[in-house]
């Protein structure tokens, strides 16, 4: 839309813009340009959503049977374990609340606007449409704005798009309404940044109704309601437990026929609480919480707990390009000249460090030693050049002020005097950085890796100053300065920018130390090719031309000549490449994504070709993934029409499908280019739809709601903006892709570490449940039941064998092999149906050798004299019975911390030399198990709390059956372990596509390795 009908639109006078009393009307209309959120909930809210969890209630419930049994110490550790979970969720939760205040925080405080024929400052939250808005370098837009009046206006939307540049603003219309944010070069938007330049704007969007407003909106509306598997499976658990509670405490008072006294009371009470694995909520979080310790020190911050179990089965990692996979340092990285051909240039970053080199042709028959080069001449049809080829040899030549070519030292001095950024070093840290415009900056650093800087080009020695400089302007897309060399009176004029801009002005081209001429279209056409192979690596291409200053022209003030006059008659130079490099450890990341099964997808709002070409240096794409197309018959903008094979699209071309059309496609694409943050949502959607769980890693405003819209948002800690922070589950407080990997090999060492140490609980009380229930079939001579172990027994039984063995689990290293398998199914969740059997098997094997040794030291080997009330008190009659106690409290105890070991690997054998030999690894399951030996030992044998208490006594020979019995259960532990892996198939079985992915990781694994032999 042209600015006139803009204007006619909001019915605002160029000149004098709205009225103040119009613009408070306005501003009742439309209301504050202000993010507008959901309201936080209240802090007894968040209070109340940790409490409603259904294993706390149990836990509640428990304390209330501890009260009623008079066990204070089981209630006061229960009351602690309920405490510290609530803590810990309600400070996550409360955190999670603040994405929207940060929003609020993000808006410009005030904003210069036309008002009554004024020009006044008003607070940006009072901005209304119609209000014709003043832009200047520095300035935070306040709203978004069709701009008008443009100077050389550049524009940081990097927050929005993804863009790695400023983006230059021009005034003419578009017509397309669904070109993407970073097209619509016409209009600015709010909380954007103004790099250069300044403007006139219309607003016609505020608050709620801008590009920004739009995404609160999606964050607001973005629900994360659906619990992760291990949730879901713990509250199953739950419901599980608590009917087996009720249903043993029916079991003992049937068995009793419900002739319930005192004693019936507390040991059914005692066998429900049991039943219950009270410290598990307390293990998982704390496992988790040490996860995240881990991690931290990782530099991977994890706001909430639960995203480290969802780590642990991503499928899928959606990644930014811009800061992510790449270093949002844009730097030259390669030159072309006519004759010398191309130029490499090493080093990354703002650090002037790195080589240039080339490739030169040496003559067969050139006598060693001998430093004569002759270049290849790209652009030539000479037959005598082609025999030269043909007898000459290769050699790769770093480029330095001796051997430089007259050439490239003018395309260096053009770099860096036509050039109005900086580099500096930090004195405190040693960091280099740049002050300016970006491409500028790598200009800058790449002449100073040649030691010919602007500092050293206008310092006494080189004597360069500049006379006069026509600035950047986005309408030309070029830029020229005047130099002049005080020491030899040269002054030669340095013209830079976009090749189709900067051709029209040169007549001839350098070729070698000679100049010929040619005609601006015959110029183009032969940088064509150069500049499609440049453009397919993704590179940004600038063009540098020179000429001298005529005599006449020495003598003339060139500030007051127009620079239509002086940028004509130019001698090309030649071609510079430019991009935003790919962080060193992208590669090797994204391969150990794909040895681990996990697919890795960029979305990006950059253009096409870069992002493919960015995709293929980090291996997200293959070179037979993607067809780079014909770049030659594109109109200039026109990247959307881009054939860059199925596997790479534009967020146009993704969002005019369906989501039937989505979910037919046989792959999702691998690269979205030009994305939006309504794309990333509908890539993240279309994944669910096919059962991924996604990774969503980002640091824009444009990344907030497919963020939270992930299984897991992970946010840039440096370069991220407090928005995509406060959306996102893991924070990453070195930027670094390849932290993202870590967190996921800590997800699935945590995850299956979840999985042990509930094995060893549950079948722990499966196995004193069986036990306990059975035991009720032994009665003395009144008929009474004589239980096998004492209520308090039970439960100190519980104490010793339950928390201590399963916190140590929940702290086992990773086994090497952890990243070889594929994900796990997101819907397996944490009881998997070997899980399940796992603790039925040992539960039952273990609750049946300890009431078969009951009946042992009862039966097999004593007289059977169950004597009488020996649930009461200690009397002779019943010495044989609290002997069998003391049998069964020992096997019980030592069984359950013995099988904890059992646990360290589900399916592996544990018992062998070689595992022996790694039995102290885990040095706290090591310690656990010693100290509820030796406890078990005091519990057993310190008189009075034995008898008295415990209701069991010392024993003897019948050390001898425990030490069997231990023995027996190894021995069938091993068998069902063997039986296992016999029978049963691998834990996890890759999917096609997870193994496709293997299969890449493991022949570029093997490509490296070939490499380093060659070496």
């Amino acid at each position: 839309m042209e600015a006139d009908q803009v204007l006619r639109e909001f019915d605002v006078d160029i000149d004098t813009g709205l009225t103040t009393s119009e613009a408070e009307r306005r501003l009742t209309v439309y209301g504050p340009n202000e993010m507008r959120g959901g309201g936080r909930p209240s802090a007894l809210k968040l209070l109340f959503r940790q409490l409603a969890n259904f294993m706390t209630v149990i836990l509640i419930a428990a304390v209330a049977i501890a009260f009623a049994i008079k066990d204070w110490i089981e209630a006061g550790v229960v009351i602690a374990v309920i405490v510290f979970n609530t803590a810990v969720g309600f400070a996550q939760e409360f955190k999670a609340e603040k994405t929207m205040d940060s929003l609020r925080k993000m808006t410009s405080p005030t904003s210069r606007v036309l008002r009554s024929g004024h020009q006044i400052v008003v607070p940006t939250m009072d901005l209304v449409p119609g209000d014709i808005i003043y832009l200047e370098s520095g300035d935070v837009v306040g709203a978004d704005c069709r701009l008008f009046d443009i100077f050389n206006l550049e524009t940081d939307e990097a927050l929005l798009t993804g863009e790695a540049l400023p983006i230059a603003k021009e005034p003419e219309p578009f017509d397309d309404p669904e070109l993407p944010l970073g097209d619509r070069i016409n209009l600015s938007f709010s909380s954007t940044t103004v790099t250069k330049g300044r403007a006139k704007g219309i607003v016609y969007a505020t608050g709620m109704s801008s590009e920004v407003g739009k995404i609160a909106k999606q964050l607001m509306e973005t629900k994360k309601a659906k619990k992760t598997p291990l949730q879901r499976a713990l509250n199953r658990m739950s419901w599980l437990l608590l009917a087996i509670a009720v249903a043993s405490v029916l079991i003992v008072f049937g068995a009793n026929k419900f002739n319930v006294d005192n004693e019936v009371l507390l040991y059914a009470i005692g066998l429900a609480i049991a039943t219950i694995p009270e410290g598990l909520i307390a293990v998982v979080t704390l496992t988790m919480s040490l996860g995240v310790n881990a991690l931290a020190k990782n530099r991977a911050l994890v706001r909430k707990l639960v995203a480290l179990e969802s780590l642990g089965s991503v499928t899928n990692i959606c990644s930014d390009k811009t800061g992510t996979l790449t270093q949002s340092k844009m730097v030259l990285v390669r030159a072309w000249l006519p004759k010398e051909g191309f130029f490499r240039v090493s080093g990354l970053g703002f650090e002037p460090v790195g080589d240039v080199t080339t490739k030169q042709q040496i003559k067969a028959t050139q006598p060693a030693g001998d430093n004569q080069v002759n270049f290849a001449d790209d652009g030539s049809d000479n037959s005598d050049s082609k025999m030269a080829l043909d007898t000459a040899s290769e050699e790769t030549v770093t480029i330095n002020q001796d051997n430089m070519p007259v050439p490239f030292r003018k395309i260096v001095q053009g770099a860096a005097l036509c050039n109005m950024s900086e580099i500096r070093k930090d004195d405190e840290t040693g960091d280099w950085y740049g002050i300016g415009d970006p491409t500028e900056i790598a200009l800058q650093v790449f002449a100073s890796k040649l030691a010919m800087g602007k500092p050293m080009l206008t310092n006494d020695e080189n004597q360069w100053k500049l006379v006069c400089e026509y600035p950047f302007d986005s309408g030309i897309k070029r830029m020229s300065v005047v130099a002049k060399n005080l020491r030899t009176d040269e002054q030669i004029i340095f013209l830079k920018g976009a090749t189709e801009r900067v051709v029209p002005c040169c007549t001839s081209r350098q070729y070698g130390e000679s100049v010929s001429d040619i005609a601006p279209d015959d110029l183009q056409e032969y940088l064509d090719p150069q500049i499609q192979e440049m453009g397919r690596d993704g590179l940004r291409v600038l063009s540098i031309a020179f000429r001298h200053l005529t005599p006449a022209e020495k003598e003339l003030d060139m500030n007051k000549i127009d620079r239509e006059e002086v940028e004509v008659g130019m001698t090309f130079l030649g071609l510079v490449g430019i991009y935003d490099p790919p962080r060193p450890e992208s590669f090797p990341s994204v391969m150990e994504c794909y040895r681990a099964g996990i697919q890795v997808t960029m979305l990006t709002g950059d253009h096409p070709h870069t992002a493919a070409a960015i995709a293929r240096q980090v291996g997200i794409l293959q070179d037979e993934d993607s067809d780079d197309g014909d770049f030659t018959k594109k109109e200039a903008g026109d990247h959307q029409a881009l054939n860059l094979g199925p596997l790479v699209m534009t967020a146009r071309e993704f969002d005019r499908l369906s989501d039937e059309e989505i979910d037919q496609l046989p792959d999702l694409p691998r690269v979205i280019a030009r994305c939006s943050p309504d794309t990333k949502v509908k890539i993240i959607e279309a994944l669910h739809r096919r059962n991924g769980m996604v990774v969503m890693s980002g640091d824009g405003v444009n990344d907030s709601p497919s963020l939270k819209l992930a299984d897991v948002g992970i946010a840039m800690g440096l370069t991220g903006s407090d928005v995509a922070k406060q959306a996102s589950e893991v924070i990453l407080t070195d930027d670094n892709f390849a932290t993202i990997v870590r967190a996921i090999r800590e997800g699935r060492r945590v995850f299956t570490n979840v999985q042990r140490f509930c094995c060893v609980l549950i079948s722990g009380n499966v196995g004193e449940l069986v036990c306990l229930l059975l035991g009720l079939a032994f009665r003395d001579k009144l008929g009474e039941t004589v239980f096998p172990l004492s209520p308090v027994a039970i439960l100190v039984n519980n104490l010793l064998t339950g928390t201590p063995p399963a916190m140590a689990l929940g702290v086992e290293k990773a086994w090497p092999t952890i990243m070889d398998e594929p994900p796990r199914s997101p819907t397996s969740g944490l009881f998997t149906w070997e899980v399940q059997g796992d603790i039925a098997f040992f539960g039952f094997t273990i609750g049946l050798l300890s009431i078969a040794n009951f009946w042992l030291v009862m039966n097999g080997f004593g007289d059977g004299n169950m004597g009488e009330a020996c649930n009461r008190e200690y009397s002779d009659s019943c010495d044989l019975v609290f002997r069998a106690r003391g049998t069964v409290f020992a096997t019980l105890t030592l069984a359950i911390l013995l099988h904890a070991y059992n646990c360290r690997r589900l399916r592996g054998p544990m018992w062998n030399w070689n595992m022996l030999k790694r039995f102290h690894e885990n040095k706290f399951l090591l310690a656990g198990v010693v100290a509820g030996t030796i406890l078990c030992i005091i519990c057993i044998y310190v008189p009075g709390l034995n008898t008295a208490v415990l209701k069991m006594k010392g024993i003897s020979w019948e050390w001898g059956i425990v030490l069997i019995t231990l023995l027996i259960f190894l021995i069938i532990s091993e068998l069902y372990k063997f039986a296992k892996r016999k029978l049963l198939k691998p834990l996890s079985v890759a999917t096609e596509e997870q193994g496709r992915l293997q299969r890449i990781w493991t022949e570029n694994t093997l490509a490296s390795s070939a490499g380093g032999l060659a070496k």
